[in-house]
């Protein structure tokens, strides 16, 4: 059965605005609607000082659309963007923030190489020589694909690369890259990472059922990111990406205060909204020194696969703005694409099965930027190291 915009515009009329005042649709609150095989698109814009207050209408007016005939999915954002840039309702002013001078010497940096990562007490883990951290501030903004699509970017560009799994609380790795079973062990004590497509890979997801729900308390997450890390035969690898769980929890602590992170990427999709929880993240890693590499703006726009119309769905460029603002590296866009969404549900990640379509080059893009922001912190850190001269 075809789904028309015509018939997601009458059910979500049926949808009340905030404060039962009207319809969203009456409100003029809903943003272009886009359908793309029985999958439905579309942006709520609110006022961003009551985002969380209002996640019951976004949530309501997505089982509005999936109750429609025909129809497979719904992608529904909270946006407090309008199309053409403008802002829904009057958004307090951010403070400015200053522009950050050049680098300066960062004597808590490990130098590369190194037991390097003693600093701190933080203990490096043996034949790794960069750790990267792939964060988000909220779920749902597409980190886990990115993380996997920029380590296979990375060994597509010529490095050894493994992929650490530490959402613990829904691991996506088992999926992302199709690789079924139980890790082995060497002489019992240590785990053999799983591989595929050049990854080594290590999930809680090849330990525990996928349906297995996971309830872990700060100690057992501590524990269990420990014994993934640092009780896997990883061998020599260039680069360690650590795909982390969304937010700023223990998994995130954890990381970011017991190992040598070489830096972090930042996902965040263009809506005001999302880059408010990005921010989050970004500040936690600061305050525990771990280097910001850059933001990625993922979902950044659409393209129609019929007429190559761009359709800036979630709004457009939030991530560039804010990475500006911030004077942090902005990475790139990665599009809306329903084959990076297809091929990572397929277990088969667009840079590994279409090597030599537009997505990969976007993704191996990102990646050569973040390899040369880990080449650049780590030359701050050489540069913090004083020379010891003998006369």
């Amino acid at each position: 059965m075809t789904v028309t915009k015509e018939s997601v515009v009458e059910r979500l009329k049926t949808v009340n605005g905030p404060d039962f005042t009207g319809n969203i649709v009456d409100l003029g609150m809903v943003s272009e609607i886009f359908i793309a095989d029985a999958k439905v698109f579309f942006s709520i814009t609110v006022p961003a000082a009551r985002a969380q207050e209002l996640e019951p209408l976004r949530a309501a007016a997505e089982r509005a659309v999936k109750s429609i005939p025909g129809v497979a999915s719904a992608i529904v954002a909270l946006t407090a963007e309008k199309k053409g840039g403008g802002m829904e309702a009057p958004v307090p002013a951010r403070p400015a923030a200053p522009r950050p001078a050049a680098p300066q010497p960062a004597p808590q940096r490990p130098a590369p190489h190194a037991p390097a990562s003693q600093s701190h007490g933080k203990r490096g883990v043996p034949g790794i020589d960069a750790i990267i951290a792939v964060a988000s501030g909220k779920g749902g903004v597409g980190k886990s694909t990115t993380a996997v699509n920029l380590a296979l970017g990375l060994a597509a560009n010529g490095l050894k690369v493994g992929v650490l799994d530490a959402d613990i609380y829904g691991p996506s790795m088992p999926r992302l890259l199709n690789i079924h079973g139980r890790p082995q062990t060497v002489d019992g004590k240590v785990l053999k990472p799983m591989q595929n497509y050049g990854l080594k890979v290590m999930s809680m997801g090849f330990l525990v059922d996928e349906e297995t729900p996971m309830i872990w308390r700060g100690p057992m997450v501590m524990s269990a990111l420990t014994q993934m890390l640092r009780e896997v035969e990883w061998g020599p690898l260039d680069v360690l990406v650590v795909d982390m769980p969304p937010g700023t929890g223990d998994a995130q602590l954890t990381m970011a205060q017991q190992v040598p992170l070489a830096g972090a990427v930042i996902v965040s999709t263009p809506q005001d909204l999302a880059l408010i929880d990005a921010r989050k993240g970004l500040n936690m890693f600061k305050k525990v020194d771990v280097p910001l590499l850059g933001i990625v703006e993922n979902m950044s726009y659409f393209l129609a696969p019929d007429t190559g119309k761009r359709y800036d769905i979630f709004g457009h460029g939030g991530a560039r703005r804010e990475a500006e603002r911030l004077g942090v590296t902005f990475l790139g866009e990665v599009p809306l694409e329903m084959g990076i969404r297809e091929s990572s549900d397929a277990g088969a990640p667009v840079v590994a099965s279409k090597p030599e379509g537009a997505e990969a080059k976007i993704y191996r893009d990102i990646a050569a930027k973040v390899w040369e922001r880990v080449q650049q912190e780590r030359g701050v850190a050489e540069a913090a190291v004083p020379s010891i001269v003998f006369e």
